[in-house]
């Protein structure tokens, strides 16, 4: 299999979901213009996409989707449990350690850590933990991906710490832009920032509608 750049993975990603979905309403087979009008690229997109992880073009017959789904599960390492922790256990946190979506997607939330010593449950479902408890706990389990919903002003701090202890990959929910350092990946998902995109692209949608005069 060749290396997978961000959009194909993505798409890849999206793929496997609408395999899913067509698979739940009994659906065996599919073709790759039915995968790429639902996730909006051409069939040709779709077949160079599958050739990235040595699936055969099929233009007459169609794709069993069963096969299409493991193969889209292993490239994407759905076929293996990854470990994640969270730090930061207020309200994004917790909404987070109680998001069941997860488990469908191999994904286990093992942990989560806190500076506040009233959110410290050892014995909670998803346990959480004081937050210097972290580094050992990380490198212990071997952790590599890390989620930070902490306050903005704590959030550079926390991603050092992270980092030293050997996380490669964080999900960053603070109101605030962070960057890793050489060797790790961090995506900012700023949900003010998001919502006020939404209203811009909603305003600049009227802005470029056709004007209707009243007579």
């Amino acid at each position: 299999m060749k290396e997978l750049n961000k959009s194909t993975i993505l798409r890849l990603a999206r793929y496997l979901r609408v395999l899913q979905k067509l698979k739940s309403l009994g659906f065996v087979k599919v073709f790759s213009n039915n995968l790429g009008d639902a996730i909006g690229v051409t069939p040709a997109v779709v077949r160079k996409d599958f050739s990235m992880i040595s699936i055969p073009g099929n233009k007459r017959g169609g794709y069993n989707i069963d096969t299409l789904i493991a193969h889209l599960g292993a490239a994407l390492g759905k076929d293996q449990v990854h470990e994640v922790i969270i730090v930061g256990c207020g309200r994004i946190g917790s909404a987070l350690m109680e998001y069941r979506e997860f488990a469908k997607e191999g994904i286990h939330v093992v942990a989560g850590f806190d500076s506040d010593p009233a959110r410290v449950a050892a014995s909670a479902n998803v346990p959480i933990y004081d937050i210097r408890e972290m580094p050992d706990f990380i490198r212990s389990r071997g952790i590599t991906v890390g989620i930070v919903a902490v306050p903005d002003a704590a959030a550079a701090q926390v991603l050092s710490r992270m980092t030293e202890a050997g996380i490669q990959g964080v999900l960053n929910f603070a109101p605030v832009e962070l960057k890793c350092s050489e060797g790790c990946l961090i995506h900012n998902v700023n949900l003010g920032l998001e919502i006020e995109n939404l209203f811009y692209l909603l305003k600049l949608g009227d802005r470029q509608s056709p004007v209707h005069e009243l007579t």
